[in-house]
């Protein structure tokens, strides 16, 4: 069973940038596509990005294309995203997720383990 635990989550002026990293303990995270999501307070959980298991695949959400980049690093077991000319809006817990069967999709319901989330917060 694989255990997911996001981090580089923080306070950021809006317009900042942060990385965001997703590791897994347990088993491998090249075994499974990737999925990052976020949730503020009230709202559902949505959506952001998708990498595929070799990389080669990527999706992003409309809010955030542009300014998000989602990859991976085998070697260090990890899937990062890239976050840049953060806005309030982006303001959530950022959670990671593992897509075993390659849905490519935004719905929670497809991803099996997820992480327990960090939060990132932009304000000025």
């Amino acid at each position: 069973q694989v255990q997911l635990v996001e981090s580089g989550g923080g306070l950021v002026q809006p317009g900042g940038s942060l990385r965001l990293s997703c590791e897994a303990s347990g088993s491998t995270l090249a075994s499974y596509n990737i999925g990052w999501f976020r949730q503020a307070p009230g709202q559902e959980r949505e959506g952001v990005s998708w990498i595929s298991r070799s990389g080669s695949s990527t999706r992003y959400a409309d809010s955030v294309k542009g300014r998000f980049s989602v990859s991976r690093d085998g070697a260090k077991n990890a899937v990062y995203l890239d976050m840049s000319h953060l806005k309030p809006e982006d303001t959530a817990v950022y959670y990671c997720a593992t897509d075993r069967f390659a849905t490519g999709s935004f719905t929670v319901a497809a991803y099996d383990y997820w992480g327990q989330g960090t939060q990132v917060t932009v304000s000025s």
